[in-house]
């Protein structure tokens, strides 16, 4: 049951509506690169939209009948939007549910210190990486400092056209002969992967040390913007503290122990208004600088990185926005959450109770106030869990199996089970649901495929999918091919990602 290439279906119309949606796709994932500026970008596209806040809504009692639009958000790193139907809550939802956050380095939080005139960072990997693929590349620094005055300072370096940018250093070839000889998984260690952020010394000038030439490097170099950032609840903004100072006094002309990292410091305190002690408090993800690309002759692809799982919560959010002011059938959901790389754990992750939590409130607003009521939603509700699939790569066939694998070009792909050895994590959705879905997809032309991840044995993984079964409804992964999944720059076909929005709609809509 070989599937079609999604591309013959298309005519011009249908390929400048891909190619748009391609281009908003590539700003979106360029843009945004961590869990907090998704959610931030989700909540902003929500409300031109029309979606109202759930706090605010309860702060002031607004009942919420059919058509109304709500959006709810967790430590800032996890977002609901709510799309209320014409049939009661009780009745179930369609929901769509994908991950925001993405594999990285993360900072330490003791992590500066200086070794051999150089200054670098500590971090620690999040998520499965191949730890090789992160050396010699230029990396950003995104994230927030939160300070004891309750100030939170958002910082974004390396993906301006004007910023520095930083790396983790290789080892040259010339002496690697032994390193060559290690296993994969131990060419760079973990404690290696430290972050290469200054090599130039805080010197002392007659009292003074650095000066205005020094203090100055970071604003000459970087266009960062305002020293403003989030808030722990989504879209607020606090006003932080900068230095006013470009130069610190020092007693008698000695310069400071370890002066490159102290030249660091002087930087950040000037910019940003922090301290070395401020790193405690703080979330810092070092990510791959540069923006996505198209990518082939016939830029066919899209290059980017933190494609998973970002494609499918692209895709799930352009869908629930293009629901625009229709009142759906059944209330139409989307679910951004955080930590999904890590065990869906935390908070922000879908395994908190943010989902239901934010379902309750909707339904106690909405004149549906009963626990019973609650448990009847999430049990005849239906999901897609969206999330990407392993595409099969040509050169490396021996460990995927070409009858039940998912292919670029063919379209939006469901998993009936994910999982590893003997779908060992997996929910493994049942055959009616399967049909069902199926019907869906035929009904609104479609194009789709079903795979597996990889050969029996070869590896495997999972998603969120299981985590909302476990209230009985109906659940199962879908999502987008992807070549060089977990690399810093992961590949996928604008046609999939065109189906994969289309999809999702007519699911949204059933």
């Amino acid at each position: 049951m070989e599937r079609d290439v999604a591309w013959k279906n298309y005519d011009e119309a249908a390929l400048d509506e891909l190619e748009a949606l391609a281009a908003d796709y590539i700003d979106f994932i360029s843009e945004n690169k961590t869990e907090r500026e998704c959610a931030t970008a989700a909540i902003a596209a929500a409300e031109d939209a029309g979606y109202d806040s759930l706090a605010d809504l309860i702060a002031a009692g607004t009942p919420v009948g059919p058509g109304a639009k709500v959006w709810a958000c967790a430590q800032g790193k996890a977002v609901i939007l709510v799309h209320v139907g014409a049939a009661p809550l009780s009745e179930g939802m369609n929901i769509l549910g994908a991950h925001i956050d993405s594999p990285r380095l993360d900072i330490k939080q003791n992590p500066l210190y200086e070794a051999n005139d150089f200054a670098l960072l500590d971090t620690h990997y999040y998520g499965g990486i191949k730890n090789y693929q992160w050396t010699a590349l230029p990396l950003s620094l995104h994230g927030v400092v939160a300070t004891t005055d309750g100030t939170v300072v958002e910082v974004n370096i390396g993906d301006d056209a004007g910023d520095p940018v930083f790396c983790v250093t290789d080892l040259l070839p010339h002496l690697g002969a032994q390193q060559m000889d290690k296993k994969g998984s131990k060419v760079v260690e973990g404690e290696d992967l430290d972050l290469l952020v200054g090599n130039r010394p805080l010197v002392s000038t007659g009292g003074t040390v650095g000066g205005a030439g020094n203090a100055q490097s970071l604003k000459q170099s970087c266009s960062l913007g305002q020293s403003t950032g989030l808030s722990g609840s989504c879209g607020t903004r606090l006003m932080s503290t900068t230095g006013s100072s470009n130069s610190k006094e020092v007693e008698g002309d000695k310069t400071p122990k370890d002066p490159v990292k102290a030249h660091v410091l002087a930087l950040l305190a000037d910019k940003y208004g922090i301290t070395e002690e401020d790193f405690l408090s703080a979330e810092l993800e070092v990510v791959p600088a540069g923006r996505a690309r198209d990518l082939g002759f016939d830029r066919s692809m899209v290059i980017g990185y933190g494609q998973d799982d970002r494609v499918c919560a692209y895709t799930s959010l352009a869908a629930q926005l293009a629901l625009g002011d229709d009142v759906p059938a059944r209330t139409a959901v989307c679910v951004l959450v955080d930590k999904e790389e890590i065990g869906s754990v935390g908070a922000s992750g879908m395994a908190s109770m943010f989902f239901e939590n934010t379902i309750a409130e909707i339904m106690a607003l909405s004149g549906e106030d009963s626990p019973i009521a609650l448990r009847r939603a999430l049990t005849r509700s239906r999901m897609l869990s969206s999330d990407v699939s392993a595409g099969f790569d040509p050169a490396y066939a021996s460990v995927f199996e070409a009858k039940n694998s998912a292919y670029l070009g063919r379209g939006l792909v469901f998993n009936k089970y994910t999982g590893a050895r003997g779908k060992s994590g997996s929910n493994d959705a049942s055959a009616e649901y399967v049909a069902q879905v199926r019907r869906i997809m035929d009904d609104a032309h479609v194009s789709f495929q079903t795979a597996e991840l990889g050969r029996v044995d070869a590896g495997g993984g999972g998603t969120i999918a299981y985590i909302p079964a476990k209230y009985g409804m109906d659940v199962i992964d879908s999502g987008v091919p992807v070549l060089s999944m977990h690399s810093p720059w992961e590949v996928t076909s604008k046609a999939d990602i065109y189906e994969a929005r289309r999809g999702y709609e007519a699911f949204l809509r059933a």
